[in-house]
């Protein structure tokens, strides 16, 4: 069962504790903030809505926390669902690795989910089981490398999952721009709380942020930083014919792939999926400017 904890992870800063907890206090209602054990560490996830409603487990994208899924909990999705924002393990967040266990494979991630999944809807399915899976069937929804890693999921585990949302996916159905990667290189190799706006307001086209998220994204500078997981592309074939509904937003001004082209690979490989391209959003301000929309897919 989880530990609710109000201890902050031992590599973060205090500011970058406040800036998170800024960014949380801007969700609505309570919040519960607890800690899920796990092979690879402790998991911090943030969760909102009715205790005894289906399931919906977020992925940020990588660099994000959890907070950014505020929005769309506040648009709707913690109205008929109980939220659950994940910190990924290593990055920047209040989830702690475990000593001498890093995620290194895919195999690690979906295992490491597995132990998110199994502590999150314990407790939860009572009465809603109504499908294959220990603890019956939950939402997944994923932006960006979250997506990535919730595709990969789906691939390998779909009977635990009754619906997969993937967010403007990448390297799920189209690879990186090499424009987007020359842009993203410095703040990778020597983030700055400068080079991090200034990324931003490149990708975003000038989109106004909201404030504290934008200072939290900053305060992830000063993250100690762990290498992600990279591989292959998650295999769509393994999606196509499961018995599990898949939805795909693609946001038509990220510059991170060619969202129009994507968006083709994705129906032609998923030919029972939702796919659709959200007209004037960027990447990486998804979460938040479209949380409206994302909220009712969801719903």
């Amino acid at each position: 069962m989880p530990r609710t904890s109000s201890t902050s992870s031992t590599s973060s800063t205090a500011s970058f504790r406040a800036a998170y907890e800024a960014a949380l206090g801007q969700w609505p209602g309570p919040v519960e903030a607890v800690d899920l054990p796990t092979p690879y560490g402790v998991t911090r996830v943030n969760r909102c809505g009715p205790a005894g409603a289906p399931p919906l487990v977020l992925l940020p994208g990588g660099g994000a926390t959890s907070t950014v899924w505020g929005a769309c909990a506040a648009a709707g999705a913690a109205r008929t669902h109980r939220v659950h924002a994940v910190d990924l393990v290593g990055d920047p967040g209040l989830s702690v690795p475990a000593p001498g266990r890093p995620i290194r494979t895919v195999g690690d991630l979906v295992g490491w989910l597995d132990a998110v999944l199994d502590a999150v809807v314990d407790g939860l399915q009572d009465g809603l089981q109504d499908g294959p899976g220990p603890h019956g069937p939950v939402t997944l929804g994923g932006h960006s490398y979250g997506a990535w890693i919730a595709a990969h999921y789906a691939a390998r585990r779909p009977a635990r999952l009754r619906r997969l949302v993937l967010l403007d996916p990448t390297q799920v159905f189209a690879g990186l721009r090499p424009g987007y990667v020359l842009r993203a290189l410095p703040v990778l190799a020597r983030p700055t709380p400068e080079r991090i706006r200034s990324f931003l307001t490149w990708e975003t086209r000038g989109a106004v942020l909201e404030p504290a998220w934008l200072r939290l994204q900053e305060e992830t500078a000063r993250f100690p930083g762990v290498r992600p997981v990279t591989g292959p592309r998650p295999d769509p074939a393994e999606l196509a014919g499961r018995q599990v509904d898949v939805d795909v937003l693609f946001a038509e001004q990220a510059r991170c792939h060619d969202s129009g082209r994507a968006a083709r690979a994705a129906r032609e490989a998923l030919p029972g999926a939702r796919v659709d391209v959200l007209p004037g959003v960027a990447h990486h301000a998804l979460p938040l400017t479209a949380a409206a929309e994302i909220a009712r897919r969801v719903l």
